[in-house]
């Protein structure tokens, strides 16, 4: 396999510290949000980067099908990523809720496009167990 793109990030005093990338485009504050007994600072946290990183991955995916199949995807077309940290017996978990708005689309055409953007996205094929995704087909 070839490389398409590399970046690094690299990670200071953990909850409480900074992020930032080699190439300097991405420079972070972190802050331990209060339910894990953090200052809740004014910094982000590897959850909300976690969401925002699956958000904006499917949604580039979801594009990318649309464009393939010739379906035109207006600019409001969204995906909300929540991420849940869990304790369970085994330690802590993450799960990973996508929510896809396609709002020009049928609810079948959307979850059809969403199940093969799943397919092709790198971090939903990365972290594919701990991942659902919103509409699901009844």
């Amino acid at each position: 396999m070839k490389d398409v793109y590399v970046t690094a990030v690299t990670a200071l005093g953990g909850r409480s510290g900074y992020a930032s990338s080699s190439d300097g485009r991405l420079k972070v504050e972190l802050s331990t949000p209060a339910a894990l007994d953090g200052d809740d600072g004014p910094g982000t946290n590897p959850e909300q980067l976690l969401a925002a990183a699956h958000a904006s991955s499917l949604l580039a995916a979801i594009r990318q099908v649309a464009e393939d199949r010739a379906i035109r995807v207006p600019s409001d077309c969204n995906v909300t990523a929540t991420v849940e940290l869990q304790d369970g017996r085994d330690g802590m978990s993450l799960i990973v809720t996508l929510d896809a708005d396609i709002p020009c689309l049928s609810e079948a055409d959307a979850c059809d496009i969403v199940r093969q953007a799943m397919s092709i996205c790198p971090l939903v094929r990365t972290t594919g167990e701990h991942v659902r995704t919103l509409p699901l087909a009844a």
